[in-house]
């Protein structure tokens, strides 16, 4: 026994690392009522997620996974606005004409 408690406890308890990652505390809120009604810890999921990642080597992210928030709206409209108004950069070929660019009002 350590300090009480059997070995083999602290053994299991101490062969895991943490890992610390900030989210949104709404996003953490519904993930872990969901893992929840699934009937396991939210850290289940996650090392899931994490053995899958090492197996795989690949991340997929869907555009129909973010829903664009107004002020992100927002900015999309404004810059439609500005491509139709001629008020974007233009397109280069080369790292030259873009710093000519630039540069050409200078």
């Amino acid at each position: 026994m350590t300090n009480g408690y059997p070995a083999y406890i602290l053994w299991y308890t101490m062969s895991y690392a943490v890992v610390t990652t900030k989210v949104d505390p709404k996003l953490k809120k519904e993930a872990m009522a969901t893992a929840q009604s699934l009937g396991m810890p939210l850290s289940v999921v996650i090392k899931r997620y994490l053995r899958e990642f090492i197996r795989t080597k690949t991340v997929t992210f869907s555009e129909d996974d973010e829903i664009p928030n107004e002020r992100l709206k927002k900015i999309f409209r404004q810059a439609d606005k500005d491509l139709k108004d001629g008020k974007a950069s233009p397109v280069f070929d080369d790292v030259e004409d873009a710093i000519a660019w630039l540069h050409k009002d200078k």
